[in-house]
Order: structure tokens, then C-alpha cells, then sequence
């Protein structure tokens, strides 16, 4: 109502001044942005600039309701435009025509290696966002993976900058063709749950621009992102909403980044250290801003009132409001009052299916020894599928990212539609509480009894499904808390060993936004990592276990045997989750592959790495020539041939190393990737280039990124841990 309110205003406005033919700039969308936001700036007073840096409601800021400008409507959305909410509480809102397509979590996404993937799925679910009249998609995240004990980490793509900077930039083009706001988060450092609100991150310059920040910077630089979210822990002592360094200094300094900076939600802590150091709307999460029973309770956040006082007194200079009037002026122009942004849409067939097809896209097989995949369903009379996960739903929790979806297929669903009904079996075998964002709950059911009846079933059917992993539970993939083990919850390993006693052909499917410990891995034969996959889960593992569908997914960050591997817990609890006021990145650029190839740790399963019902062979690499400037491009290529029977696709890779530096650097980094089609029989030439500046390392002494001349090789690999063939060059 408040939106329509404001708009019948400004059409009253525009019909008044176009009778006297003096229709102002601001309000000609014929005029560049820049003029108009100037010329809104100068008619606006004090205290109407102040309004626009501060929120309204739950998900919405002020507009300029006397010359006609709109507020800002905003909604949740790691993977689906949130449902409504209240507009001052948390509660849901009950609407009837809120409920959405659930879209894979950011982890099954980034798992498809797909660049052209993330694109349709920006463009989907921006046009949901825009047909629920929401400017801004708090979405996408792109915080590295440090640890798989981050509660957020399903919501982001993976532990490399490279992968998460090429996933990213295609994403927000297709949200923000829609008029829509992307608003990448959580910037920056955002790597544990834990105590997120106020853990102070020691980090080297070295390992903040080499891995933590490349794909905010290319959300920035090369997808021209409208918002960014600040994050609500700390950087060397100042809080990351209104951090000098990370925010005025790289971000509107370095990245010259013209887009709004929003908080999360409570995420400010001082007027004058949020004015001063780049923060420009604050948005709240207490139902009453600070105080109880205070009147106009968002009047007392820190960009408010007190603001306004520091403004008027002289304290803070009246040109710190105006920038950041003209920030949030400037997304108002690109969303609010875009009059050339289409219609949208809302959960129909066409999202539905997009998601489908990343869900189909981002699985990953990590096993498939006995060849029981693909399922052809003639051999077996009876199929147990076994699992909480398999009917749980997994759209419900995790805080932020709770959805309403329009529908959820789950595991079990589409393995009946898939496989008929009458020969499928289901038993619950294991059990969790009931969801909440903030709480675990016991389940409700005896673990012995459902356990038993699961090994009975087992015993006596044909070929077991076993789907399993984590959820949305707290202390799972969870906002607000970190997993408290690397190990799989609710007994699951000792069900999983139980059943391999009783039947040999099983297929584990696991659904989760983090890895975990394997210690059935080696008695397993067939293993399938299927993410979150929204709405079309249970469709897209289906088709993947039937054949309809070859899995091409691979993975975007390391499986790890045992927790301590992982560099974030080599060092002590000092570097993770640090000693409650602060925590030390000791393991500074050596994240993820990095640490495990430097320290020749063998996991698991390495970056990178996924099968196929095919196989691939692949050429050997070349490069166009043997010396290069450090503004060339070196293009690289080699065949790749689909040696198998089944038509597939294979996430190819590309890692650079140098042979000597002045510092020390990693065995090897992704420099670039695709995703190759090819029938059964077919060979392509691949063809890919790799920038002689992204070689560069960021030098913390000069703070200049510097590729030095000398020999580097050049490799294409499989995966992280499987390389094919290299290639060496000279950079002068």
C-alpha cells in the first residue's frame, strides 16, 4: 500500500509539472542517471537525505515521498525470493501468492562448473524477485569456503576466488537484467557462524586479495553490481558495515564501486565509524530498533536521528550524507523507478525447470565401482530407499534462506515417479528434530527402532538408495551456527555400516551444502553428492541415477578424511573459530587444493574432481607460443575425446604455476575452466585462455599485483588432484 502510495504521489507530481511544462530532470527517464540523481539531490532537504540511509520496515528503506520517490523493497534470496514477512517482526506474513521456485543452494551451482548455468539462474530467479516487486535480491554469496563447519558455506560457491569470480558475474547480469539489485554478500571475511557477530579476522593483505575478495571484486568490476552487503564480523578491529579499509579504501577506493553498501541486518554498531567509513543504508533485525516501546523505533538506528544530529552539529561534513544520498538515489533509478524492466515471473514450469536443470547440472558422482549407476530398474523386483532425507524437506531452514516453495519434489518422489511406486520400498532408517533456525530439537522417533527396521528392509530387497547427509537443522547448513563435528549427524555412519552388511548393492545419495567424514567409504562402491537441489531435486536424481541424465557435475571445494587436513584446523582453535574476540588466518593463501597440495595431504576427494558414465581422454596441453608480455594472453589448447559409450560433459580445467618466485607461492592455481559437450565418440579441440596478469600474485610490501618474468607451466586437469598433461612458457 505504502509503495502505491508513493507512486500515485509522484504521478500527481509528474502530471502538475507536465502541464506547466517544467517536468524536472530526476523524473525524465530520458535523462542519464547521473543528471538525475544530481538534480533529485539538490531539491531534497537534510532530513530527507537522512531518511534515505535507514530502514522502514523489516525489508524495506525509505523513499522521498515528497518528490515522489519510491522506497526500497528488499527480500532474501541465497536460492529463492524469500516468503513475505511482517513488516516489523520476523513472523511470516501468510500471504497466498508468496511462494516460489526453490533454486539449488549456490553449492550445486557453482558444483556444474557452468558459467552459462549461473546466468539462467540469475535471470530466473531475478524475474521471481521482480515479479514480487522486490529493488533488491540479497543474493548471491560468495565467502570463501575455509572451513566445512561454516554453517553458510551451501550458500556459496566454493573455496577457489577463480571458480566463485567466473560463477558470480553471469549470475548477477542475468538478476540485474530484470531491474532487480543484486546484492553479493557477505563482504567480507564471513567464514564461521559461530560468533559471526563480533569475531575480529586477522588476515594478511596477501590472502585477503588473493582469495578472500577476487569475487567480490569481479561482482564489482566486471558485473557492475548495484549493492553489496557488509558482513557482521570484524577486520582488524573494526566491524566489516563500517570498515575503512575493506569499504571506503578497496571498495569505493580501488573498485570505484558507484552501487549502494546495505548492513546485514543489525550489523551497525556506531554512527560516526557507519557515516565515515562507507556504509550507506542501515538495515535492522530487533522488532523495535534498540529500545522497547519506543515510538518511530527505526528513528534511534545509528544512520538515523543520531546521524542527523552529528550532520546538523557539523560533526560529520554534509557531503558524507550527500554520497550516500546519491548511492541509494542511484539504485532507486536503476530499480524502483526503472520504467523499461520487465514483467517477471513466478514459480512457473520454465523456473521449475531451470532449476531442474542446475540441480541435474551440479550433481556430482564420486563413486561408481560396481557400476550399479545408471539404474537399470529391469534387474531389481524391489528398490529400498532409505534415508530422512529422501522425504525431508530441505527448503524450510537455514535462516535467511528459508523458502515457500510452490512445490518440492523429494527423493523418494522422484524415485517413485522414476522407478514405479510398487517397487519401491521406504524406510525413515534415521531421524532429526524438527526444524528451527535457532534450536535442535530431539526427534521424536526411537533411533534403535527405525534403524532396525531400515537393515530389515535392506536385507531383503534388490538394490538399496540410501539418501542421507545434512540439513537445514541449526548446528547443520544452518545461518546463526557453525556444524559442531565433521562427522555425519544422527547416526549415520553406523547405519550406513549396518546396511553395507546386509546388501552389497548400495547407492549412498548425499544431500548437503558441506563435506564430511567417510569412514563406510571404502567398503562403499557407489556414492553421489546431490547438494540442495530445490524444488526438482528429486526429479534431477532420478534422471541422474537412471541415465537419463550423466552426472557432469564437480566438485567446488575439498572432501577432506578428517577434519584437522583442512589448513582453517591445523593451527589450533586460534585460527578456527579463534578465542571468541578474535581469530587468525594462519594459514594465510593456502586455502582449500592449495593447502592440501602444498602439504601433500591426499583427501578424499579433490577439487575439482566428479565422474561421468563415460570417460574422457584428453590431449596433450600447447600453448600458442613461448614468450609472452604481461599484458598477453596465453591460449591454451588441447583435444578432449568422449572414449565411452554414453553421450556426456566434462568440466575441463586449467591450473598455472611458477617455477621460481620471490614468494612463496602454490603448487598450482585455476586459471580457467569449461564445460565440454561431446557425443559418444566425438573429439573437440578445447580451446582456452589464460590472462599473463591473472599469473600475478598481490605483493603486500608495495601493494601492487606483480607477475614476475620468468618460467611458468601450464597444465590441464580432471581435477585438482588429476593432472593430464603440461605445458611451459617464459614471461618477460
Amino acid at each position: 500500500m505504502k509503495k502505491l502510495k508513493t507512486l500515485f504521489l509522484a504521478l500527481l507530481a509528474i502530471g502538475a509539472l507536465s502541464a506547466q511544462n517544467k517536468l524536472p530532470i530526476y523524473l525524465d527517464n530520458t535523462r542519464s542517471i547521473e543528471l538525475r540523481v544530481k538534480d533529485a539531490l539538490s531539491k531534497m532537504t537534510l532530513e530527507e537525505k537522512v531518511k534515505l540511509c535507514t530502514a522502514q520496515s523489516k525489508f524495506s528503506s525509505h523513499g522521498v515521498p515528497r518528490l515522489g520517490i519510491p522506497e526500497l523493497w528488499m527480500s532474501d534470496g541465497p536460492h529463492g525470493v524469500r516468503m513475505e514477512i511482517l513488516w516489523d517482526s520476523w513472523g511470516h506474513a501468510d500471504w497466498t501468492n508468496d511462494s516460489c521456485t526453490a533454486f539449488p543452494a549456490l553449492t550445486c551451482l557453482a558444483a556444474s562448473w557452468d558459467p552459462k548455468m549461473s546466468y539462467v539462474y540469475g535471470k530466473a530467479i531475478g524475474e521471481e524477485a521482480r515479479y514480487r516487486d522486490k529493488d533488491v535480491l540479497l543474493g548471491p554469496g560468495v565467502n570463501i569456503y575455509r572451513t566445512p563447519l561454516n554453517g553458510r558455506n551451501f550458500e556459496y560457491m566454493g573455496e577457489d576466488p577463480y571458480l566463485a569470480s567466473k560463477m558470480v558475474v553471469p549470475y548477477i547480469n542475468g538478476v540485474q537484467e530484470n531491474g532487480v539489485a543484486a546484492c553479493v554478500k557477505h563482504y567480507a571475511l564471513n567464514n564461521q557462524e559461530k560468533w559471526r557477530g563480533h569475531i575480529d579476522v586477522q588476515v594478511s593483505d596477501r590472502a585477503l586479495y588473493e582469495i578472500y575478495l577476487p569475487a567480490f571484486k569481479a561482482a564489482v568490476t566486471e558485473a557492475k553490481v548495484w549493492t553489496i552487503m557488509g558482513a557482521y564480523n570484524k577486520i582488524r578491529g573494526q566491524h566489516a558495515c563500517e570498515n575503512d579499509l575493506t569499504l571506503n579504501k578497496i571498495l569505493k577506493g580501488e573498485w570505484a564501486f558507484d552501487g549502494t553498501v546495505i548492513t546485514d541486518w543489525g550489523g551497525a554498531h556506531n554512527t560516526k565509524d557507519a557515516a565515515l567509513n562507507g556504509q550507506d543504508i542501515e538495515m535492522g533485525t530487533w522488532t523495535n530498533g534498540f529500545t522497547s516501546n519506543v515510538k518511530n523505533a527505526y528513528d534511534n538506528y545509528f544512520l538515523a536521528d543520531p546521524y542527523l544530529k552529528m550532520l546538523k552539529s557539523g560533526e560529520i561534513p554534509v557531503s558524507n550524507v550527500d554520497d550516500k544520498a546519491s548511492r541509494i538515489l542511484r539504485l532507486i533509478f536503476r530499480t524502483a523507478m526503472n520504467v523499461n524492466k520487465p514483467y517477471g515471473a513466478l514459480a512457473n514450469e520454465e523456473h521449475h525447470n531451470v532449476g531442474r536443470t542446475v540441480s541435474e547440472n551440479g550433481i556430482v558422482l564420486l563413486k561408481n565401482t560396481a557400476n550399479l549407476l545408471p539404474i537399470d530398474a529391469s534387474k531389481y523386483k524391489t528398490i529400498a530407499v532409505i534415508g530422512e532425507n529422501a522425504t525431508r524437506s530441505l527448503t524450510e531452514g537455514g535462516g535467511s534462506s528459508e523458502l515457500k516453495p510452490k512445490r518440492e519434489i523429494s527423493p523418494l518422489q522422484g524415485l517413485q515417479a522414476k522407478f514405479g511406486a510398487e517397487k519401491i520400498k521406504y524406510e525413515l532408517g534415521y531421524a532429526s528434530g524438527k526444524v528451527e533456525y535457532d534450536k535442535v530439537n530431539p526427534s521424536p522417533y526411537d533411533a534403535a527402532v527405525i534403524r532396525k527396521r531400515a537393515v530389515e528392509l535392506a536385507a531383503k530387497s534388490d538394490l538399496v538408495i540410501f539418501v542421507g547427509g545434512l540439513n537445514k537443522n541449526s548446528q547443520q547448513d544452518s545461518e546463526g551456527d557453525d556444524r559442531r563435528s565433521y562427522s555425519l549427524p544422527f547416526e549415520q555412519n553406523e547405519l550406513i555400516a549396518e546396511l553395507q552388511k546386509v546388501n552389497k548393492n548400495i547407492v549412498l545419495v548425499m544431500l548437503s551444502g558441506n563435506a564430511y567424514e567417510m569412514p563406510w567409504l571404502k567398503q562403499a562402491t557407489t556414492l553421489v553428492q546431490a547438494w540442495y537441489g530445490g524444488s526438482e531435486s528429486g526429479s534431477a536424481i532420478a534422471n541422474v541415477l537412471a541415465g537419463n541424465v550423466n552426472p557432469s557435475g564437480k566438485l567446488p571445494f575439498t572432501f577432506a578424511a578428517k577434519l584437522n587436513d583442512y589448513a582453517a584446523h591445523a593451527f589450533g582453535s586460534i585460527s578456527y573459530p579463534g578465542d571468541s574476540i578474535k581469530q587468525e588466518y594462519k594459514e594465510d593463501i593456502l586455502v582449500g587444493y592449495r593447502w592440501f597440495d602444498t602439504k601433500k595431504i591426499k583427501p578424499l576427494f579433490p577439487f575439482g574432481y566428479g565422474l561421468s558414465y563415460t570417460t574422457f581422454e584428453y590431449g596433450k596441453i600447447a600453448a600458442d607460443k613461448k614468450v609472452y608480455g604481461v599484458n598477453d594472453d596465453v591460449k591454451v589448447s588441447f583435444t578432449l575425446t568422449n572414449t565411452g559409450k554414453f553421450d556426456g560433459a566434462e568440466a575441463v580445467q586449467v591450473y598455472a604455476s611458477q617455477t621460481k618466485a620471490s614468494v612463496a607461492r602454490p603448487v598450482k592455481e585455476l586459471k580457467a575452466f569449461d564445460k565440454i559437450s561431446l557425443k559418444a565418440g566425438e573429439t573437440k579441440t578445447v580451446e582456452l585462455t589464460v590472462k599473463v596478469k591473472d599469473l600475478a600474485f598481490f605483493n603486500d610490501k608495495t601493494h601492487i599485483w606483480t607477475v614476475e618474468p620468468g618460467e611458468f607451466v601450464l597444465c590441464n586437469a580432471a581435477s585438482a588432484a588429476d593432472v593430464k598433461s603440461v605445458v611451459k612458457i617464459q614471461v618477460k
